[in-house]
């Protein structure tokens, strides 16, 4: 029997791992030829993946017209389940509906807070900035109706993961779309399909996790905590990567309980500063609404016109959700249920809160404050930074909310970089095997120094493009197995009519 490794052990393997970063740091104040060369190949495939994937259809990307079918095509075939059961899902979300001897790890209030810890992030603070500024306010609405479709794909994907979950001997869950694609396709006659498609997926799903998820989260957050907290990048790429190391030690059960912690604080922090802006602000509210729903149909200045708008929109409706990408599939199918559906509808809360609610306060309080179209900020728009010009509008409002933003950054970031530490662990796991995990945490702890202290522009890249690649696959397993899904929704709704003893 294999032997485990100690706290201790994982504790000093995580500062052998760290030494590799010391040469790298040194290699870039040399000039940085490693890290030169490695963007330099990794810019070449790059390059071929963003022209599959934004390869343009009548003005729209091809993988945005992906996710927006398959949202509605969802929404459709599961009876709107997204509107009609949305009660439901907060009731089981207090616990009204908890089995205690249900099989699992982690509560499901633990599952919506380790997938929210995923997507809760700078896609909400950047991401909503940077698609007004290219897209104008009205690109906000077309966020929005990404959000409530994107609420179907997030039932389906995470009922699909419980559905065809694997739970070891020793209690612990793989599941995700690597095992619904692979088992769910083999159940209907597609086994060498869901083969191929839950290899690409997991593959894809690391890369971005390293990427997407790690690197640039890093570079974005540091970039926003040393303004405030003056900070050399690789003491905070040492202390940052240290605390994800010690987080990942613990496995999903760390991670939803320091989720369930970090999520509901910095959420409650940067609501309570949009609420207060838009409180002090409330006769203009009206107007910055109408501004925005006029914005979205007769844009005035907008690169692209209408057409413009709801791509920015719906792209970076998914960046903050990810619905469809079927990375929070991962975390909901370690939820303690015994029925799938129940964690689906879970799970369909999370872009309702990040995209409906969140993404929205941050929209009005930009369109609010004129930030979006003031020409004092227009250097800041043209770079493309985001939460630089989050912060001009709450900070115009609160004087000490840069303080509070550099705070929510770093929670954002530490809580998304955990979250898919595990979802790519899993991938990992499905690819490799158990006993290799150590090599995974070793290379995503060492990418977290690397993040602080050098900026791989096309790896990062490439961790974008693998995380828009992964809905091409995770959506096309979907629609083969949407049937049982919603056979399964129908059970549960009977289930729910009959009189309980």
């Amino acid at each position: 029997m294999r032997k485990s490794f100690s706290k201790r052990q994982w504790l000093l393997t995580l500062l052998l791992c760290l030494i590799p970063t010391v040469a790298l740091a040194a290699d870039e104040a040399a000039g940085e030829p490693f890290l030169q060369q490695l963007d330099a190949a990794f810019g070449q495939v790059v390059k071929v993946i963003f022209d599959i994937l934004f390869f343009s259809i009548g003005g729209f990307p091809l993988i945005v017209l992906w996710l927006i079918g398959g949202a509605i095509f969802f929404t459709v075939r599961m009876g709107f389940v997204n509107f009609r059961m949305f009660g439901h899902a907060i009731d089981i979300v207090r616990g009204k509906h908890d089995d205690p001897n249900a099989p699992g790890e982690v509560s499901h209030f633990e599952a919506l807070a380790t997938a929210l810890s995923a997507t809760v992030g700078l896609g909400n603070i950047a991401g909503v900035a940077i698609a007004i500024s290219v897209g104008g306010p009205g690109a906000t609405v077309w966020m929005t109706l990404g959000g409530l479709l994107g609420m179907s794909s997030k039932f389906v994907e995470s009922t699909l993961g419980q559905k065809y979950r694997i739970i070891k001997r020793d209690g612990k869950v793989a599941g995700g779309p690597m095992y619904y694609l692979s088992r769910g396709l083999a159940e209907i006659g597609l086994a060498p399909l869901g083969n191929a498609l839950a290899i690409l997926f997991s593959i894809c799903c690391i890369f971005a996790a390293f990427g997407a998820a790690n690197m640039i989260q890093v570079s974005q957050s540091y970039g926003a905590v040393k303004e405030v907290f003056p900070i050399y990048p690789w003491i905070y790429g040492l202390v940052l990567a240290i605390l994800v190391g010690l987080v990942m030690i613990g496995g999903i059960h760390r991670i939803g309980q320091v989720a369930g912690t970090i999520v509901p604080v910095m959420c409650v922090l940067y609501v309570i500063a949009a609420l207060w802006i838009l409180l002090i602000n409330f006769t203009e509210i009206p107007g910055a609404v109408g501004t925005i729903f006029q914005q979205a149909f007769s844009p005035q200045a907008v690169e692209g016109g209408v057409i413009g708008v709801i791509v920015q929109g719906f792209r970076r409706s998914t960046f903050s959700n990810e619905a469809g990408v079927g990375s929070a599939a991962i975390a909901h199918s370690a939820a303690k249920t015994d029925r799938p559906v129940k964690e689906g509808l879970v799970a369909l809360l999370e872009p309702f809160i990040d995209t409906v609610v969140i993404c929205n306060m941050t929209a009005l309080v930009i369109v609010i404050t004129g930030v979006w179209n003031n020409p004092e900020y227009e250097a800041i728009r043209k770079a493309g930074e985001g939460a630089a010009l989050t912060s001009k509008a709450f900070g115009s409002q609160i004087s000490w909310f840069p303080v509070l933003l550099s705070i929510s950054v770093f929670l954002f970031a530490f809580s998304t970089m955990i979250s898919w530490s595990y979802y790519a662990e899993r991938a990992w796991e499905y690819l490799f095997s158990e006993r290799s995990l150590i090599v995974y945490r070793i290379l995503f702890v060492i990418a977290v120094f690397i993040g602080a202290i050098a900026k791989p522009q096309s790896v990062i890249d490439f961790g974008d493009a693998t995380f828009f690649a992964m809905a091409i696959f995770n959506l096309l397993g979907m629609y083969f197995l949407a049937n049982k899904v919603a056979e399964d929704l129908k059970d549960y709704q009977q289930y729910l009519k009959e009189p309980k003893l």
